[in-house]
């Protein structure tokens, strides 16, 4: 399936809708952004900015009163304010600035902050969210006791899911990428469950997407926070125990023919995937503890192998791993270079849901 790199884009501001927004600065909460908002991303503390990398991140907090400020500073990724359940706003690139929601009625409100897209070549800053004069910033809302992880590339990123056409310039591309309608977050929020999107537009198990950038694949990045920091691992503060993670990598392994000069046989490519595959679920499982299903996704070219994986796995006496064939029919692959459309992604996350109540999960 055809991918395109996405280059960084220029340090604009720009508000497609919602209110107003102004660059004046305002002091973020004084009890610290980490304990005013509520994530289940891969975050990292740096004086008083959370940064992040990942696709589909997402911050959460409560304010009282007539307005509420964002404090953002990113020059690459889009971003949906979310206020009271419904998007006020969409910030392009909003670069250095407070993103202001007036108007709002005097009272308790619910705001919501998601990274729409995927910028892995970028660090993004949020400084948390600030009430207007006379209102302040209440307690965080409260985390969800289920948690699910998803793992994958650009079809798990929600990559040009929005666009109205198959045919993308990379602008269009980084516009029309919205994380927050992907299987995984429609999935997730349907089961009242948080959840983080670790998904690498590209990237695939063993190989990248037509070969590309033989030095390094998804499992360089997985253990990182801040995706362009070589040698950055994110720190679990303890609250991360997913009980269900999802696995969705091979499509960029496999999407293409191996080209001459690549170190590749079709032979050695599918035993080196399925050698890496079932080292990263032994990873996972080391990680995160034998009550945590993992569940691993096969389609097409590669869906052999990954059945062939779990498997091995599940006589070795791995009780709680699973595999699950996806089902791609009724699918139109018209968001861009024929990736899922928003639509495909509801119909994925309604199987998927229906796949997983099935599963002896403890949630």
């Amino acid at each position: 399936m055809p991918w395109l790199r996405m280059m960084a884009a220029s340090a604009v501001s720009t508000v497609l809708i919602g209110t107003s927004a102004v660059t004046t600065a305002a002091a973020p909460d004084p009890r610290g952004v980490r304990d005013s908002v509520h994530t289940a991303g891969r975050i990292k503390a740096s004086g008083d900015v959370l940064q992040y990398s990942w696709p589909g991140v997402y911050f959460e907090g409560r304010i009282r009163g007539t307005g509420v400020g964002v404090v953002l500073d990113d020059p690459a990724a889009d971003y949906d304010v979310q206020v009271d359940g419904s998007t006020v706003a969409t910030l392009v690139t909003p670069g250095k600035t407070t993103h202001w929601v007036r108007g709002l009625r005097d009272g308790e409100h619910t705001v919501r902050l998601v990274k729409r897209n995927d910028t892995p070549w970028n660090t993004s800053s949020f400084g948390g969210f600030v009430a207007a004069p006379g209102g302040a910033v209440l307690t965080r809302p409260a985390a969800h006791s289920r948690q699910i992880e998803f793992i994958g590339d650009s079809l798990t990123a929600g990559y040009g899911n929005l666009s109205p056409s198959r045919d993308c310039d990379g602008e269009q591309l980084k516009r029309t990428t919205n994380a927050d309608v992907s299987y995984g977050a429609l999935t997730a929020r349907g089961l009242r469950a948080d959840y983080q999107l670790n998904a690498y537009s590209g990237q695939g198990m063993v190989r990248n997407y037509n070969g590309g950038s033989p030095e390094v694949n998804y499992r360089t990045f997985y253990d990182r926070a801040l995706l362009n920091v070589p040698g950055d691992v994110w720190q679990n503060p303890g609250t991360w125990r997913p009980q269900l993670v999802v696995v969705h990598l091979g499509t960029n392994d496999f999407s293409t023919p191996v080209n001459p000069g690549e170190p590749w046989t079709d032979e050695s490519l599918a035993a080196a995937y399925r050698s890496a595959y079932s080292g990263f679920l032994a990873k996972l499982r080391q990680r995160y503890g034998a009550s945590t299903t993992l569940l691993a996704v096969g389609t097409g070219p590669f869906a052999g192998h990954v059945d062939h994986v779990v498997r091995e796995r599940a006589g070795a006496g791995d009780r709680r791993v699973r595999y699950w064939p996806l089902d791609t029919s009724g699918l139109d692959y018209t968001g861009c270079h024929w990736h899922y459309s928003a639509r495909d992604h509801r119909l994925l996350a309604d199987r998927l849901t229906a796949f997983v109540a099935d599963l002896p999960i403890r949630w």
